[in-house]
Parts: structure tokens; C-alpha cells; sequence
């Protein structure tokens, strides 16, 4: 378990860019595989990237691919997301997420163990 909190969220322009920031504490980040999960209102939680605990490989569903980069930062013990392009299809709460699993896998990603609080972000055409 890790204690996750996210920052940046807020309103965003369409076509616009935004960085949300999730800040790990008690655990070191290195030791987790992280990810970034939306709930857009009305539709289920989404996994929209990953980075995976023993090389940083990445993963992107295709919604996310070449608009999202999830990176990690070990000095600052944090993740973070950055959003490019966005568009209203990105509105939703963002919630960071850790799990002790090694590599990135789709199917694992809802029951990732360390969930943060959550972060509005709203897209405005």
C-alpha cells in the first residue's frame, strides 16, 4: 500500500494541454507499477496509461495513444500524466493508482491495491 495524491487537475480548453501530478508517500514510487485510471460522467472507470514497475514500459488504450505520456519521476516520488489535444471525451475525475505487479497488463489494472482520491478535469469546447 502507498499513499497517493493528485494534483494539476482543472479546466482545460479543447485542443488544449494539461499535466496532472500524483505524489506518492510511505512507499517509494519505484517499488510500483503506476496508472492512471478516468471516470467520465455517466460511463465507467477507464484505464488511460500505465507505467510499468520493472523497465518504465508504457501502456496506452487506444483513446490515449499520442495525445497521453505518463512518466515517473523517482527523485520527486511522483507520477505524472500530461494530456495534449484534449478533447471533451477527456472530462472526467483522474485518479492515480499503484500496484505492486511488475509489468503493465490491461486486465490487471482495476484491482490495482493504492488508489488516490481523485482530480476533476474538465474539457471546454
Amino acid at each position: 500500500q502507498v499513499r497517493l495524491v493528485e494534483s494539476g487537475g482543472g479546466l482545460v480548453q479543447a485542443g488544449g494541454s494539461l499535466s496532472l501530478s500524483c505524489a506518492a508517500s510511505e512507499r517509494t514510487i519505484s517499488s510500483f507499477t503506476m496508472g492512471w485510471w478516468r471516470q467520465a460522467p455517466g460511463k465507467e472507470r477507464e484505464g488511460v496509461s500505465c507505467i510499468s514497475r520493472s523497465d518504465d514500459s508504457t501502456y496506452y488504450p487506444d483513446s490515449a495513444k499520442a495525445r497521453f505520456t505518463v512518466v515517473r519521476d523517482a527523485f520527486k516520488n511522483s507520477v505524472y500524466l500530461h494530456l495534449n489535444n484534449v478533447t471533451s471525451e477527456d472530462t472526467g475525475v483522474y485518479y492515480c493508482a499503484a500496484d505492486e505487479i511488475a509489468v503493465c497488463n490491461p486486465r490487471h489494472m482495476p484491482f490495482f491495491g493504492s488508489w488516490g482520491q481523485g482530480i476533476q478535469v474538465s474539457v471546454s469546447s
